[in-house]
């Protein structure tokens, strides 16, 4: 038997963790090691209980969610925890920043149950969450600050391909997408984003999303 992926959830209104609890609770796979409802306790819990994901809300009290993940997984963190972010339309000024701060992944709040278990499973293996809605309107929110002043990407170290498929990974596309799009395979499209990672000395392909905005390369 594999060991269940245990789950933290951090989120200040109570009727919304509860039901987070109880949907992740019930599956065979998941178990939901703890639960509170502001940043800095789920900064201790996260310390004393090492989930292997933490489901973080953005706007709490004491810690907000953005310092918290940045605590949890940002640079220099010995110990990092993956933090799937769940948050609302309302909340895009902050998708650049909780990027930054070290998040895997990102869910609206008023996403179907199946997603939030999809999210939570993919972050754990360590790949990162991108949904394409979520990609195109929140990042996309923030494209004007984070794209360079004069609009020209400067000193990219990649091939023409492998910034045509960075374009397609910040357009929210997953790797079998991307095969369909460049007919490659998706065992090739895999080797480019590796490639990609190393190269630009990126953790994931959240990273590379906001990468590609700061850079220019997309729109």
């Amino acid at each position: 038997m594999t060991e269940s992926i245990r789950v933290l959830v951090c989120d200040d209104q109570v009727l919304v963790r509860t039901g987070l609890v109880t949907i992740i609770d019930a599956q065979p796979d998941l178990e939901v090691v703890g639960e509170c409802g502001d940043g800095q306790t789920a900064v201790d819990l996260a310390g004393r209980l090492r989930p292997d994901v933490v489901v973080m809300d953005v706007r709490m009290p004491v810690l907000d969610g953005i310092e918290a993940t940045r605590l949890l997984a940002g640079a220099g963190v010995p110990r990092p925890v993956k933090v799937l972010v769940v948050t609302t339309f309302n909340l895009d000024k902050y998708v650049y920043e909780a990027l930054r701060a070290g998040a895997s992944g990102f869910l609206l709040k008023d996403a179907p149950p199946s997603q939030l278990l999809h999210g939570i499973r993919t972050v754990a293996t360590g790949a990162a969450l991108l949904d394409p809605e979520v990609t195109r309107q929140l990042v996309g929110t923030c494209a004007a600050r984070i794209r360079p002043p004069d609009g020209t990407p400067h000193n990219i170290p990649l091939t023409p391909r492998e910034l045509e498929v960075l374009r397609l990974i910040a357009d929210g596309l997953s790797n079998s997408e991307i095969a369909g799009a460049l007919v490659i395979s998706q065992e090739t499209v895999k080797t480019f984003v590796s490639r990609i990672l190393t190269k630009l000395g990126l953790r994931d392909r959240v990273q590379a999303v906001v990468y590609a905005y700061r850079q220019g390369l997309v729109t």
